[in-house]
């Protein structure tokens, strides 16, 4: 009889003898694309120069900040923590069975990127210590070996690097007790992973016996951030030095692979000495990026399937938070450890950076930090515990979510485990054995020879939950016993009800004067002065106002773009939603409702690196981002005070004198980003306000008003750039916002609450003049028909959330899910950095020119409600491609096959096509 062990044996051994005999049969392939001229370069954009013989940058699609992914991942790991040949194995097979999850290219040796990341292989590493160096390594966690890449070709920049991590190491107390250059076999690579190789050595750190294990851990990241740095000044942001990993716990072997090129390119790993008790394993399909070796996975904490929709916001909020953030341990050398996001790291990338960030820079553990930045749907949910709950509504004050799909492997050498979306949109499964082994995958079969004899648990990662292994206790933690032992260590409950500020209840309490009689005199002027049709008021403000929900149109828009239109457009109309990259399902924001959130806490955050307290929570809690007049109010005229947690907001104006050309609203950009940092700032020995309110009120025959997106954008950018929006919200008082794609593009590029005063009136003149009567058939109030008109909002941005994957309001708050069509550089790059912008068009000066039509419109002799058939077809109206006439010619070459008629279609259609 043969045993389980040695038939799973006998069967490695005739895949490895495959593969070897595969592997014979590829150089004469390989050696032929060797002759073609190599490419000794790294970056995407040079590779794209030399190939074109330019020495000119050249436009391209492609963009380094949309760089995502959809992968292969999976675990393995002895739960007794003993290191054996069986553990490298098995990862091997497992990232093996999952090459259909990764990419190549046209060359099938050319992957998208594979890696594994190893607990340190102790005896291997002391081997080769004493055989190289003639060092005995010390105990482990006082030692660290680093898998280093250096520029392909170039030794004086792997000198000058080596150098510069050498004499940081000196500096830091720490030793080095020598370089080795790691084997490698390269006769299987294709040609594009073969051009871009780098040199890659080990680097073995020690201490002096002067550091616990996590002081050494900080010192070696501390190490690793600043070298990183010097390279990037010495030779560019991409110039092919990458230090996979420095820790005394794990260690990582990745490049630009295939899965089964990764043991065989790495000799390391095919040595029967190299053993270890854990591994994680990434198959990398890169999605809109170009592969190369440093961005393959896993990365330094962890490995990645899926794609983080809200990337953008949450890079752009943890660069802004350099400018509040200071860690206790650090101190002022915090500094060296920022930004913690950059555009040339993929989404992976950046969360793994912000990962490490918070469990060395602070006190929180891997499960906390990742409870943190993918929290499970916990807003309505009741199977949570109130303890839980509490947890979750005091770190959604802390950090907004990393959202989209995904399932994330991680590691600290102590834990190893995974998590997954609060949709559950990735899936992953995981075994246990009876000798106590752990397997996890993102698919099913990695591991074909494990009988179901030795299966001891089979089970499935579910949305929100976390599977954890503990080396240290020599378990798998529950989900419930690890989340409820986190949520405990501080006192959540008490801080979240005496810190946070709940902006209904502080309305409720506010016992001033009732709200005045709507005057609807001047109210059509002021409608065609903010962009208001009547076709948007009839079809798009009336069934929100009588039925609560977004009207309903046919699929398409045959409408000019804006760029196209001879007719004024608003600025939102520029933009286009994006689409979630990577295959996912979009969430349905009706059966799917305990997933999705519109509370957001506003204004001023807390130190992100400094120990959990009261001060953290001190927010101000926006149930609904589409403000009432009552609570617009509120902010403005009053101030909260409750012993340490305060509220003020300072109002400023956004128009300026009408007539004063491009200039002018130039200008007025420039004041109210000086005046809203000002305000923020205070005066010498002042407390700055902890919210500014963008307003447009004053807006009337002499003064125009700002385009409300523009306004906010500007603002919101200015106060990134200078650090200071973690520490004010920025709300909107505007009467050009109606809609849900204004709604949309507003909370997209950084605001945090809108009141749509214009609306509102123009709902409440419709009420009085019968037309909600005439519609729903029954008298609704004026209150009614605007709270109708609110819900109506929030249910449209749930719905417009769904459709890229993200959940919650506060994640897709800032993270820029747009493309502009039609928008000129000068506009995006002031007031939308960072959005995509593929061709250029309009500019501030043809901006002003629409805002001056509208502006002209408003205060003309007729006052009725214009109307630009946008929607319906009209004469002299927006352009159609379909039209009318087309129509009818159509219609009668169906019907009659009348050759003349389509000809005639024809031609009105393609002169059509010009206008559009």
């Amino acid at each position: 009889m043969i045993s389980s062990a040695a038939r799973r044996s006998a069967t490695r051994a005739s895949r490895t003898a495959s593969r070897r005999l595969m592997r014979r049969s590829l150089p004469r392939h390989v050696a032929a694309l060797r002759q073609l001229p190599a490419i000794a370069c790294y970056t995407t954009e040079r590779v794209v120069q030399l190939r074109s013989g330019s020495d000119k940058p050249l436009p391209t699609l492609y963009d380094a900040t949309q760089e995502t992914e959809n992968c292969g991942v999976g675990l393995v790991a002895s739960l007794r923590s003993v290191a054996s040949r069986r553990v490298v194995e098995d990862a091997d097979e497992m990232l093996v069975r999952m090459s259909h999850r990764g990419g190549v290219g046209c060359d099938p040796c050319s992957g998208d990127g594979a890696g594994v990341l190893f607990g340190m292989p102790d005896s291997f590493m002391r081997a080769k210590s004493l055989e190289l160096f003639n060092y005995e390594l010390p105990k482990v966690g006082d030692y660290a070996v680093s898998n280093v890449f250096f520029p392909h070709g170039n030794t004086k920049a792997l000198e000058d690097c080596k150098a510069v991590l050498e004499r940081l190491i000196k500096e830091r107390g720490l030793s080095v007790v020598g370089w080795r250059p790691v084997p490698v076999d390269n006769s299987m690579l294709g040609k594009d992973p073969l051009d871009s190789e780098p040199t890659t050595e080990q680097l073995f750190v020690t201490h002096k016996g002067q550091y616990e294990n996590r002081q050494f851990e900080q010192e070696l990241m501390r190490i690793r951030k600043m070298a990183e740095d010097e390279a990037a000044l010495m030779l560019g942001p991409e110039s092919g030095f990458y230090i996979n990993s420095l820790t005394s716990h794990t260690i990582t072997y990745k490049g630009q692979l295939t899965p089964e090129q990764v043991s065989q390119y790495y000799k390391d790993l095919t040595d029967p000495s190299f053993i270890s008790h854990m591994g994680l394993v990434h198959s990398r399909f890169s999605t809109n990026t170009f592969p190369s070796w440093e961005r393959a996975q896993p990365i330094r904490m962890m490995c990645h399937n899926g794609e983080i929709n809200t990337l953008r916001g949450n890079k752009n909020w943890m660069h802004s938070r350099g400018g509040i953030m200071e860690s206790e341990i650090y101190g002022d050398d915090t500094m060296h450890l920022l930004p913690a996001t950059s555009d040339n790291m993929s989404d992976s990338g950046n969360f793994d950076s912000v990962l490490e960030l918070l469990t060395k820079a602070s006190n929180r553990s891997v499960p906390e930090a990742v409870m943190m930045m993918i929290p499970e749907a916990w807003q309505d949910n009741d199977a949570l515990s109130d303890t839980k709950k509490s947890f979750y509504e005091y770190n959604s004050c802390v950090m907004e979510p990393w959202d989209g799909p995904a399932m994330v492997a991680f590691t600290d050498g102590r834990y190893i485990g995974a998590t997954l979306d609060r949709n559950g949109l990735r899936p992953s499964r995981y075994y246990v054995t009876k000798d106590d082994h752990v397997i996890l995958s993102s698919e099913i079969g990695v591991c074909p020879d494990l009988p179901d004899s030795e299966v001891k648990i089979k089970h499935r990662l579910e949305p929100g939950k976390m599977f954890l292994v503990d080396f240290e206790t020599e378990r798998i933690v529950p989900d419930d016993e690890i989340k409820e032992q986190v949520a405990a260590l501080h006192p959540y409950s008490e801080w979240v009800d005496n810190g946070m500020i709940d902006l209904e209840k502080w309305v409720a309490s506010d016992s001033g004067m009732p709200r005045s009689k709507m005057n609807f005199s001047k109210t059509n002027r002021k409608l065609n002065k903010f962009g208001y049709t009547s076709e948007k008021l009839e079809m798009l403000l009336l069934p929100m106002a009588v039925g609560g929900k977004e009207a309903l149109g046919s699929m398409g828009n045959d409408a000019a773009l804006a760029v196209l239109s001879e007719k004024p457009r608003q600025v939102n109309d520029y933009f286009k939603q994006l689409f979630a990259q990577v295959t996912n399902p979009p969430i349905d924001p009706i059966r799917e409702e305990i997933v999705m959130s519109l509370v957001c806490p506003v204004g001023p955050e807390g130190n992100l690196l400094s120990e959990p307290s009261l001060q953290h929570c001190q927010r101000l809690v926006v149930r609904n981002p589409v403000l009432t007049l009552e609570e617009m109010r509120t902010l403005k005229n009053l101030e909260y005070a409750n012993g340490d947690a305060k509220f003020k907001t300072a109002v400023i104006d956004t128009t300026f004198p009408a007539g004063s050309g491009p200039d002018g609203m130039l200008q007025a950009l420039e004041r109210i980003c000086d005046e809203a940092a000002e305000m923020i700032q205070g005066d010498i020995g002042e407390e700055g306000v902890q919210a500014v309110c963008l307003s447009d009120r004053l807006a009337g025959p002499d003064r125009m008003a700002l385009p409300s997106l523009l306004a906010v954008g500007a603002v919101h950018q200015h106060l990134l750039k200078t650090k200071q929006r973690p520490k004010s919200a920025i709300f909107a008082e505007v009467g050009d916002a109606k809609e849900v794609h204004d709604y949309a593009t507003l909370f997209g590029y950084g605001c945090d609450g809108v009141c749509p005063y214009m609306a509102y009136e123009a709902i409440c003149k419709m009420n009085e003049e019968g037309l909600v009567l005439a519609k729903a058939k029954q008298e609704y109030t004026d209150d009614e028909c605007m709270a109708n008109y609110r819900n109506a909002a929030a249910k449209g941005l749930l719905k417009v959330m769904s459709k890229m994957g993200i959940s919650t309001l506060q994640s897709y708050k800032g993270a820029q899910v747009f493309e502009a069509v039609g928008l000129a550089d000068e506009i995006v790059d002031r007031c939308f950095t960072g959005t995509t912008t593929r061709i250029q068009g309009t500019g501030f000066e043809a901006l002003y020119r629409d805002m001056e039509r509208f502006h002209q419109n408003a205060y003309s002799k007729s006052d009725l409600v214009q109307s630009d058939g946008q929607l319906h077809y009209r004469d002299d109206g927006e352009a159609h491609l379909n039209t009318p006439g087309g129509m009818v010619n159509l219609q009668l070459a169906g019907r009659t096959n009348s050759r003349e008629s389509y000809k005639e279609f024809a031609r009105l259609t393609n002169e059509q096509n010009k206008k559009v």
